[in-house]
């Protein structure tokens, strides 16, 4: 008896959440941010915003023609495919879910809204000056989507710094403060944006376009929550609130990232770029092995990732697929992938292409990130394993499992300092050693460094710090400070000389004294 009072529980909290997300299909649209849409009868003068950026303007389009009509039933078998794959997560969600979020849900079917209407209220953001879209937020809502303890429409009521970060084919994004110490990510659909503008174009249909767009923002917050992993963004929480006389606009609230700069990072230090793609394959591996089944990142480019201090995250997720290729023996090209590059034809297993989705992304990973980051000013010991680990990508020889285990082998040897010679050779100078010194001048640049005005490297030892000097013709003295990278290496200041040695408390200074005799 128990178990069916379960099932028809279930049973009520999935028809709920259905019908929820089936709502959605009646939402009327979203207000562009930075941008203000009048609705005007035939017979009136229409009169845009001054302010407004040069996009799109709704009212402009000319009142929906016969032959458009035809053509909604397509954007709405659209808008149910979208619908469709949103509910295909949830349902992997809820298969998931414990008897405390069981009890949750039936909670939330009992009540007839999810919040009662609060009203509403705007907070306006313009910069004439700027050519980029400003944001237009509601702050009180009348529905959240929130998890325990996460942000909803009353967290960003007083959002100050409010900036425009950029922009793709969907969505608008935007750094926001919370307070003086805490800053958030705001993702909405842009109304400026390729995806909007090409279908009102089409479809004449600002409503239904928005709700086509706005199922991005739906999915990319439900993989959010679903697959959780430190190298994906997290989701704070999200907003639905009514702009003008569009109902229900959604504004996803996120982790704030710093963007992912290709030629930056050929110049940090290779310490770093190692992290980076060591994160990088963290998360493919995760993504091979989700709770979802084996997931592709079908947009697969470096603008879809940011750094959180010094962490690589996976910040774009409304193209990710779980879908794998189906495919016929007698067919081989069902399985073919195609790069710009070159090709590969993958085995057909059980009518599916076999490891098609890991195998998509760790191409990817080596043609973005590995060829690049990998083995540039890699200590001499390492690079013959990560020339291995690149090649082996590069042909698609290795899965998720096997290169990671690889990489996880080059942490372990550079983090205990294997990679360092046996060196039982006496070096070719002597150093003094001043303990609580610091050298506050004599600088010299070195490439790559952790700071841009002088020599600031990463070292295991004092050992390897004196051959870092030895190879530099314009070192004389050196710091050990006490500041640590990821891995444990501590960071040493490399000098010209020691005339400017001062007290400095928990550093340690080496100088050269002189040529010993060989």
């Amino acid at each position: 008896m128990k178990r069916r009072k379960m099932v028809v529980a279930v049973g009520f909290c999935v028809s709920f959440l259905l019908g929820t997300l089936m709502n959605l299909l009646f939402i009327p649209g979203f207000e562009h941010h930075g941008e203000r849409v009048h609705r005007h009868h035939h017979h009136e003068k229409q009169q845009p915003y001054t302010d407004a950026p040069a996009r799109l303007q709704i009212d402009d389009l000319p009142p929906v023609k016969p032959a458009t009509v035809g053509r909604l039933s397509e954007l709405q078998r659209q808008i149910r495919e979208r619908l469709d794959e949103v509910l295909r997560y949830r349902r992997a969600h809820w298969l998931g879910t414990g008897p405390l979020e069981r009890r949750r849900l039936m909670d939330l079917e009992q009540r007839s809204e999810w919040e009662s209407y609060k009203g509403i209220e705007k907070i306006n953001h313009y910069d004439p000056s700027r050519s980029t879209p400003a944001v237009s937020i509601a702050t009180k809502s009348h529905r959240e989507i929130t998890r325990e303890s996460v942000l909803g429409c009353a967290s960003i009521d007083n959002v100050t710094n409010v900036q425009y970060l950029g922009s793709g084919y969907t969505k608008a994004v935007y750094k926001a403060a919370l307070n003086s110490s805490f800053s958030v990510a705001l993702k909405s659909v842009d109304f400026g944006g390729h995806d909007m503008e090409n279908c009102v174009k089409k479809y004449a249909s600002s409503a239904d376009c928005y709700k086509l767009a706005s199922f991005k923002i739906i999915k990319e917050m439900t993989l959010m929550e679903r697959l959780q992993h430190p190298n994906i963004l997290k989701l704070y929480g999200s907003c639905y609130q009514d702009s003008n006389d569009i109902k229900e606009t959604v504004t996803a609230i996120t982790e704030l990232g710093s963007p992912l700069e290709m030629i930056q990072l050929l110049q940090t230090p290779w310490e770093e770029r190692f992290r980076i793609c060591l994160s990088l394959m963290r998360l493919l591996h995760y993504l091979a092995h989700s709770p979802l089944g084996s997931v592709t990142l079908l947009d697969f480019r470096p603008r879809q990732f940011v750094l959180v201090d010094g962490v690589l995250k996976v910040t774009d997720l409304d193209d990710a697929s779980v879908e794998e290729t189906p495919c016929s023996p007698s067919a081989p090209q069902d399985c073919l992938m195609e790069f710009p590059a070159r090709n590969f034809t993958l085995p057909c297993h059980k009518g599916r292409c076999q490891g098609i989705n890991q195998k998509r992304n760790l191409y990817n990973a080596y043609r973005f990130f590995f060829t690049y980051l990998l083995p540039h000013s890699a200590p001499s010991a390492l690079r013959p394993l990560l020339d291995i680990i690149v090649n082996s990508t590069g042909e698609l020889m290795w899965g998720t499992d096997e290169t990671l285990v690889q990489l996880e082998k080059v942490l372990d040897i550079y983090r205990n300092g294997h990679y360092l010679k046996n060196n039982t050779r006496t070096h070719k100078t002597e150093y003094k050693r001043v303990l609580d010194t610091s050298i506050s001048a004599e600088n010299y640049r070195c490439w790559p460094s952790y700071q841009h005005d002088g020599c600031l490297l990463s070292v295991y030892s004092v050992d390897e710090a004196v051959d870092v000097c030895e190879s530099h013709v314009q070192c004389r003295a050196f710091v050990m400070t006490n500041h640590t990278t990821w891995t444990g290496h501590q960071l040493v200041l490399f000098k010209t000389g020691a005339s400017s040695l001062s007290a400095a408390p928990g550093k340690l200074s080496y100088v050269r004294l002189g040529q010993t005799e060989s």
